[in-house]
């Protein structure tokens, strides 16, 4: 996943900016992303402070690390049940 070039309280002050009447069009354009961005964004961060956004993305990068982990952990063990078998002629 591509890092963004925003941090967790920009985006917290960019969605605050938009609530306190700033048009979105406007905000968009100044920080050069897309609407689709910005709503994005809303959705993920909208109503939240800036430490429980921060703990959000936090909780994110851990959870995909993991389930990385998980993924590599679980092929290491195909492979490994695939070799026993036939070497020692595992069940059939």
């Amino acid at each position: 996943m591509r890092k963004s070039r925003f941090s967790v309280e920009q985006i917290v002050a960019v969605l605050k900016q938009a609530e306190l009447g700033m048009p979105v069009g406007d905000l968009v354009r100044q920080l050069g992303i897309s609407e689709q961005t910005f709503y994005r964004w809303k959705k993920l961060y909208s109503g939240l402070q800036p430490d429980q956004a921060r703990e959000l993305k936090q909780l994110q990068d851990e959870n995909a690390r993991l389930k990385k982990l998980v993924a590599e952990l679980s092929l290491d063990k195909a492979i490994l049940q695939d070799v026993a078998s036939k070497k020692w002629g595992g069940p059939r």
